[in-house]
């Protein structure tokens, strides 16, 4: 069963919505203004991602709830690359597309070849990682067994190849000012 939607909070709206829009080319499909149980109110924003899914985000006006941060791993303490959000790309047209808006902008990117599939990653203003990914081939049946035999492991076995990565420094000429306005590495 797919996703309806993922919601995450949000420190800047407006970053956050020209991020969605501009680098990632979703469209704002529906926005509710509500008030909040905790006082206070808040805006819940709808963005089509395409294939039917949607991601949405909450644009928090409530005194009695901590300041709002954004970034989903940074802020746990853990290292950017572990909680972030990954987005379809179904054929190499689009993922090639997608590569040129975000050098339009101006934005880091890191390519990765994994094998099975090609991933393109960037960071959203409030410092989440982002990536489209592009499925290369298909999942074999060894490597659901293989996935069946290492998911409650407490050692690896073995270590997987390193996949190929490339980093694309982002020309910052380019890079318009809401892509950093929260940015912090």
């Amino acid at each position: 069963m797919a996703f309806h939607h993922v919601a995450l909070a949000t420190p800047d709206i407006e970053a956050t919505h020209r991020f969605y829009t501009e680098a990632m080319g979703f469209h704002l499909v529906k926005a509710v203004v509500a008030p909040t149980p905790e006082g206070g109110w808040a805006k819940h924003v709808f963005y089509d991602t395409g294939g039917g899914g949607m991601i949405a985000f909450w644009d928090l006006h409530v005194e009695a709830l901590p300041t709002v941060r954004g970034a989903i791993s940074r802020d746990l303490g853990l290292p950017e690359w572990v909680n972030h959000l990954a987005f379809d790309a179904p054929d190499h047209e689009s993922f090639a597309a997608s590569l040129k808006r975000w050098a339009a902008l101006g934005l880091d990117v890191f390519d990765i070849d994994h094998e099975f599939c090609r991933s393109i990653y960037t960071v959203d203003p409030t410092g989440t990682l982002v990536e489209w990914c592009h499925d290369l081939r298909s999942l074999t049946d060894a490597e659901r067994q293989r996935a069946d035999a290492v998911i409650l492991l407490t050692e690896p076995d073995r270590f997987d190849d390193e996949p190929k990565v490339e980093f694309i420094p982002g020309d910052p000429l380019l890079r318009p000012e809401w892509a950093t306005r929260n940015h912090v590495r």
